[in-house]
């Protein structure tokens, strides 16, 4: 969890929309999600040897959660 303001950020489908990511994180964790930002993220070149390649692009979702909501998986709160 992000330090202030209490933003998670997750790794989303590339064809997800900020609705269908809503909803989904809302089914799972049983919280309030208040606000949805999504960027991608390009693909870098790396150097394999002499080859030259990429890695592949991504998207990532960052969610504001209601005051008060948390998800457990970030908390640390697991074993």
């Amino acid at each position: 969890m992000l330090a202030e303001g209490n933003w998670v950020a997750f790794q989303v489908h590339p064809q997800a929309n900020k609705v269908q990511i809503k909803r989904a994180v809302e089914k799972v964790f049983s919280v309030t999600v208040t606000k949805v930002n999504t960027l991608v993220v390009p693909g870098k070149y790396r150097r394999f040897g002499k080859a030259v390649g990429h890695t592949k692009s991504w998207k990532k979702a960052m969610l504001r959660l209601k005051e008060g909501d948390k998800i457990e998986l970030f908390e640390g709160g697991g074993s």
